[in-house]
């Protein structure tokens, strides 16, 4: 028995993370790993059931293993449920086809079963790719003051960033009248989160028709929006000015490590009034030896520091041996930094080994390229890995030599 949903969400996860390069290799970019205990889609999940929406479906595709996996059965973040819940929805075989996900639209519109399993009068649509807080709650009551067909989160960027978004531009009660998909040369700096509010019955009538097309390429931003508008729906924009961050590069996500950090941190990630989730592993306990070193820095539990680290964030079970630096960079679990290694402005991914006295990456100034170390390597010792290089098969020797 399946008890109506006032509002269901459906979560696009399925997305390759191509610039992500060697961290996406082998996990789908929303299961990358992000401030030391998390994942980059635990804040969205987080963010659905801190925002009193129980019903979430997860939309995998690329490389779906080991976000199906951690997802489970949604315990962590509060959404296993008899009714409702989390749901991972990967392409299936119907009766007549199997399709992969075409694009953000054909994804939903393959899934208009589950949708419709809860008769929702709302549907939310997000991606699982973006490091934020925001309550969706307060988004679906203004899309219902507004009776509006459609309402799109947006945020202001600097124009000279406008060109990397899907534009909207709205009159005095935000209203939207034009949306441009990332203008070469930009109008205006509202730029469209990817954060979605539809009447269900509105959206479902415009997937139909947007499948029934054969010259669509079964987009949001490039489709459904444009016809809607085209159409003369009622659509709003929904204002967010908290951080907001698409970790969907190297620097972004970088970055995002890095406002973590501090006294006072751009992005503070451990509020206790709007919690953020993870299927965190059995919690360790951190062994700090008398003559490591550490500043500015986040070490998740399990580590076990004999070194300097300096301005880093460390996930769990990570080592660093005596002598060993850390500085300016994202260390991922289970990885060992090995006697008299260096690594600076590096992202280095999980159970790899950093050979006695290897050199990983150079001091971090704006110029400097971000070097990294894709998963389960071992670099041998005393290697020079030089700023920039994405290490993912070379400066190798087997396991266990």
């Amino acid at each position: 028995m399946f008890i109506k949903k006032e509002c269901v969400a459906m979560l696009l996860a399925g997305g390759q993370g191509s610039r992500l390069y060697a961290l996406t290799e082998k996990v789908a970019k929303p299961a990358v790993q992000f401030g030391g205990k998390y994942r980059i889609i635990d804040l969205t999940l987080s963010n659905c059931i801190n925002s009193g929406i129980d019903t979430v479906g997860v939309l995998t595709q690329y490389q779906p293993l080991v976000l199906n996996e951690y997802i489970g059965n949604g315990q962590p973040w509060d959404l296993d449920r008899q009714s409702g819940g989390v749901m991972v929805l990967p392409p299936y075989q119907g009766k007549d086809s199997a399709d992969w996900y075409k694009g953000t639209a054909n994804a939903i519109y393959q899934n208009l079963t589950f949708i419709n399993r809860y008769d929702p009068d709302y549907v939310l649509v997000l991606s699982g790719d973006h490091i934020y807080k925001m309550d969706y709650s307060r988004m679906l009551d203004y899309h219902k003051a507004n009776n509006a067909d459609c309402t799109i989160a947006v945020l202001n960027v600097p124009i000279e960033e406008a060109s990397r978004f899907g534009i909207m531009y709205a009159d005095e009660n935000d209203k939207i009248y034009e949306f441009e998909e990332k203008p070469k040369v930009p109008k205006g700096t509202l730029a469209s989160m990817g954060i979605y509010i539809f009447n269900k019955k509105m959206l479902e009538k415009y997937l139909i028709e947007d499948e029934a097309n054969p010259n669509s390429s079964n987009d949001f931003g490039k489709n459904i929006i444009p016809n809607m508008l085209n159409d003369g729906a009622n659509m709003y924009v929904y204002h967010f000015d908290g951080y907001w961050k698409d970790v969907g590069t190297l620097n972004s996500l970088w970055e995002a490590n890095m406002e973590l950090l501090g006294e006072t941190p751009v992005f503070n990630i451990y509020e206790r009034n709007w919690r953020i989730f993870s299927r965190s592993q059995a919690k360790l306990p951190q062994y700090i030896g008398l003559n490591s070193k550490i500043e500015n820095s986040l070490i998740t539990e399990g580590c076990e520091i004999h070194g300097t680290v300096i301005n880093s964030v460390l996930s769990s079970g990570v080592y660093v041996a005596p002598g060993a630096v850390v500085k300016d960079s994202v260390i991922m679990s289970n990885t060992r930094i090995m006697d008299g290694s260096h690594v600076n402005y590096s992202i280095v991914d999980s159970d790899t080994v950093i050979g006695m006295g290897a050199m990983v990456g150079e001091e971090y100034t704006p110029d400097t390229a971000i070097t990294v170390v894709g998963a389960e390597l071992d670099i041998s010792a005393n290697t020079v890995i030089p700023a920039g290089a994405m290490v993912n098969g070379a400066y190798l020797t087997e396991k266990g030599e």
